[in-house]
């Protein structure tokens, strides 16, 4: 299967969902689902909106690691979505920790010291 074909798919929510389970990762599903659910979103749109994300704002060296796991593994399209949802996985909880840091929940990470409200 094609790349292109695979991020199609995984922008289709019902794609999204069936990718999701099919995975049989318990631990990947529970943290999309808990990250998902801080976003306002189902898994399958969080999944979505990770592919997404990473199409427009992974880096070269992330989109080689991308391509590398994609070359290696046994199932291409597995090795596309778990790469991109780790990776969202990891720039979320990250915002979601400088938001924590600030008190504020804007994400600047400041510790709420000159921020206006």
């Amino acid at each position: 299967m094609l790349l292109g074909t695979i991020l199609k798919r995984l922008g289709q929510a019902a794609d999204a969902a069936e990718a999701l389970a099919a995975m049989g990762d318990m631990v990947l599903l529970t943290e999309v689902q808990a990250m998902g659910e801080l976003h306002d979103e189902t898994p399958a749109e969080y999944v979505c909106g990770a592919t997404r994300r990473f199409a427009a704002d992974a880096s070269s060296e992330e989109w080689l690691a991308l391509m590398t796991a994609v070359e290696r593994g046994d199932d291409p399209a597995r090795a596309t979505l778990e790469r991109m949802l780790r990776w969202a996985l990891a720039r979320d909880a990250a915002e979601v920790r400088a938001g924590e840091a600030c008190g504020h929940g804007c994400g600047c990470g400041h510790g709420g010291a000159g921020h206006a409200a």
